[in-house]
């Protein structure tokens, strides 16, 4: 992508590398971007940190998902920004113009899939590739008005993909449309024809998560154009597991991780790591092996909790995030705190590994606010019909 057609900053001005396609095939004539944490032959995989792009070597061949994703005729159209490391939520990277939220520019696209929201949703690419660890798929979808789906964890192949928290770390991409998304779809989880039975039921804590009046009406009026398809939700039963304690269980073992993972390059010396990025990863290298088996057991036990309430025809219908995304001139204490409460309710399918898909269905001050259906373990592809459905029958399809 030239940088004078990128009116969004979505894309990292790098010098072009020939990337293949096939010139056939279920995505032929699309076009393709490609986040900046997966490996593109040719290209330096720069993780959103000036060090890694300087230093790394380029990539000998291209992530199995990306490639699978050219083998069905996409065209590469380049590099998108990514929050640093991938370890923050609101798409402003300290070493890069921040890229323009198209559907709504005063306000931030949401990270760490940032440029690849922005293409999107600005048109200068028909699919991009992002990763979901902490809501870096379904924030950003909710915030610029498109379709995005945390899959069930490990049903994509992570290889040639840098890694943040193993444990949490999912593939995904961004759509406006549902039929290239059901298309790409298709592809990465394989052919089903599975309906999921929908029982679609909320949780008052999960909805008193919303930030006021306004995001409570347009949330509502959300529930209602999903009526058709899944009928009015049903009040269900409270989790027995506080959301306090289950936000701070995926970032104390999300932090762990990413500590892991970053912990001793980071040490080696000033990785001019950008503010907010920085503190998380000092945060990571606080939780010690028994605090991490705490996490990890109260995570076992919501998950079981959760497959129990879902069972194989029930969908958690909740608010995406707590209401449209946070603005750009925003202070840094102001979007932490729409962060955390934005991670309260990203929490549920990163503990759990299942699926969760955000459609864009609402507006609030006049910016997208996405609507969530989050099933069972393996029924992303029953979640993308009901959305097809959904979006059908509103005409937005």
């Amino acid at each position: 992508m030239s940088k004078q057609n990128d009116r969004f900053n979505a894309f990292l001005d790098l010098r072009q590398v020939p990337v293949s396609h096939a010139q056939s095939g279920p995505l032929a004539g699309l076009t393709l971007a490609v986040k900046d944490i997966f490996d593109v032959a040719g290209y330096i995989t720069g993780c959103g940190n000036p060090d890694r792009a300087e230093t790394g070597e380029p990539a000998p061949s291209t992530a199995p998902a990306v490639k699978r994703l050219l083998d069905a005729g996409a065209r590469f159209v380049g590099r998108t920004q990514t929050d640093e490391l991938a370890f923050s939520l609101m798409g402003q990277n300290a070493h890069y113009p921040r890229p323009v939220n198209p559907a709504a520019p005063d306000r931030v696209t949401g990270g760490s899939s940032s440029g690849s929201a922005a293409a999107v949703a600005g048109r200068l690419a028909d699919i991009a590739t992002g990763s979901d660890t902490g809501g870096s798929i379904r924030a950003p979808a909710s915030f610029c008005g498109l379709i995005g789906l945390r899959a069930t964890h490990g049903v994509v192949s992570l290889q040639g993909t840098m890694p943040l928290a193993p444990s949490f770390d999912t593939f995904g991409w961004f759509g406006r449309d549902i039929d290239v998304y059901e298309k790409v779809a298709r592809l990465l989880l394989g052919e089903s024809d599975a309906v999921l039975p929908a029982r679609a039921f909320r949780m008052a804590p999960v909805d008193a998560l919303l930030l006021g009046e306004a995001e409570r009406h347009a949330y509502q009026a959300m529930i209602k154009t999903i009526a058709p398809v899944l009928g009015e939700p049903r009040d269900g039963p409270a989790l027995t597991h506080d959301l306090d304690d289950l936000y701070w269980c995926f970032r104390r073992l999300q932090a762990r991780e990413a500590w892991e993972s970053h912990g001793t390059w980071i040490s080696e010396k000033d990785r001019r790591l950008g503010p907010g990025v920085k503190e998380r990863f000092a945060y990571g290298a606080t939780i010690d092996a028994k605090a991490a088996k705490v996490e990890t057991a109260r995570r076992d036990a919501f998950r079981a909790e959760l497959a129990d309430r879902l069972s194989k025809d029930g969908i958690l219908v909740l608010p995406t995030v707590p209401g449209a995304a946070p603005l750009a001139a925003s202070g840094f204490e102001d979007t932490q705190i729409y962060r955390e409460r934005a991670l309260h309710l990203l929490c549920l399918s990163g503990l759990s590994g299942f699926p969760q898909l955000t459609l864009p269905l609402g507006m609030v001050d006049g910016a997208p606010f996405g609507l969530s259906l989050l099933g069972p373990v393996g029924s992303d592809l029953a979640l993308i019909g009901l959305g097809r459905r959904i979006l059908e029958t509103i005409g937005k399809a």
